[in-house]
């Protein structure tokens, strides 16, 4: 055990060799940080010009002079210029049906025929009853002649000869009707034989022979569809009905075409027909007919085509590529190249058609409108113009138009 004067001779410990120890990790742990950020920082290269930076590739399209006429696009049903479910007038049995199904007729043209025996009948006896009533009347005639010479003689009484007279006048009026009975059974031995009443293109057969037929039965033997000339029944909304109705009434009625389903192939050319004499309130359109001569049949009944009506010609207008025009705050506008630059142009547009849009004020046929690498371009971008492909040949017709922009484009 230990003296308690014995503590004053033990050795003291001093905190400054740990202290020391944590100094010199600390200065290598600096170094190290150092010598990582110069090795750092000596690799770094000086930036590069990004694409991003240099000039943007862009392709153009120049405005250009053109004749451009307003149109009006709608989706359209080809109807039949006339149609007719051919039925029986008289019951009897069908005897034989003589064309074919899908075959081409023209008006008047045996169809088919319905057995005419019983209808011969009833006229042998129509005409038997008549010959009877005709013989009857001049009997009496005969005896009114006799009446009268007796009657001059004094030889009978008054009373006899009227009785006589109203008999004769009674048996010529049977006799008419004789005569009408006999003509009735004629007429309806002539509905045995069935005529086209059009010329058109026969359906599916619905009756074959030998059957019994009523007269006006409601499915009838066969639709017969006039399909030269044809229809085409279509709509345009409320706002167009003003320039359509004034297309209308001008010297010539309006042009129009149909197109197939994808719009890229026409398929007739034909002329505004007629305007229905309202608006439907349920859709807010008006319902037009258009007709189309149809010498190809390129037009089936029923289907659906792309119509495009000319409403309004603007010769010598200014126009570009519909996808060259952007919308902002500041209005429709386009870039313009010049100098190797691009530059905003607000535009002041008309009517657009067939992916053109006519401009009336703020560009002058011939500036090149760039039509490709609008994302990257700004005020007083450079612009490296690439090489433009030959412009297509502009159709006499383009595409519709805004019908409330045409009266715009006209000022």
């Amino acid at each position: 055990m230990l003296h308690p004067d014995d503590s004053l001779h033990a050795p003291s410990r001093s905190p400054w060799p740990r202290r020391m120890l944590w100094l010199v990790a600390l200065a290598l742990l600096g170094l190290l940080g150092w010598y990582l950020f110069q090795r750092t920082t000596a690799k770094v290269e000086p930036p590069r010009p990004g694409p991003w930076g240099g000039p943007v590739a862009v392709r153009v399209e120049v405005a250009r002079t053109e004749d451009f006429t307003v149109q009006a696009r709608a989706i359209g049903t080809v109807t039949p210029f006339n149609t007719v479910t051919v039925r029986s007038r008289v019951d009897g049995q069908l005897a034989r049906v003589l064309v074919q199904e899908g075959q081409k007729v023209a008006k008047g043209q045996l169809l088919a025929e319905i057995d005419p025996e019983p209808l011969r009948v009833a006229l042998a006896q129509a005409q038997g009853q008549q010959q009877q009533n005709q013989a009857q009347l001049q009997n009496a005639q005969s005896e009114l002649a006799r009446y009268q010479g007796l009657f001059k003689q004094d030889a009978i009484a008054r009373q006899q000869l009227d009785r006589q007279q109203a008999l004769v006048q009674q048996l010529r009026g049977t006799l008419q009707s004789d005569q009408a009975q006999v003509d009735n059974a004629k007429l309806q031995l002539s509905y045995t034989r069935i005529l086209a009443p059009i010329a058109g293109r026969v359906g599916l057969r619905r009756v074959d022979a030998g059957n019994l037929l009523t007269a006006n039965d409601a499915n009838g033997l066969f639709t017969l569809l006039q399909t030269q000339p044809v229809s085409v029944v279509f709509n345009v909304p409320e706002p167009q009905v003003a320039a359509v109705r004034a297309a209308h009434a001008g010297r010539a009625a309006p042009l129009a075409e149909a197109w197939d389903r994808d719009g890229r192939t026409q398929l007739a050319t034909g002329r505004l027909d007629t305007l229905d004499n309202q608006i439907d309130i349920a859709t807010g359109t008006l319902k037009l007919k258009a007709r189309f001569e149809n010498a190809d049949d390129a037009l089936f009944p029923n289907q659906f085509v792309n119509v495009r009506l000319a409403l309004q010609r603007l010769p010598g207008a200014v126009t570009i590529p519909t996808d060259a025009v952007q919308h902002g705050s500041r209005g429709s506008y386009v870039y313009v190249v010049a100098d190797g630059k691009s530059h905003v142009r607000v535009l002041t547009l008309g009517p657009a058609s067939g992916g053109r849009t006519v401009v009336i004020s703020g560009l002058a046929a011939g500036e090149p409108v760039v039509l490709e690498g609008l994302d990257r371009l700004d005020e007083g971008k450079a612009v490296v113009v690439v090489d433009t492909p030959a412009l297509p040949a502009a159709s006499p017709l383009a595409a519709p138009a805004d019908a409330a922009s045409a009266p715009a484009a006209a000022r």
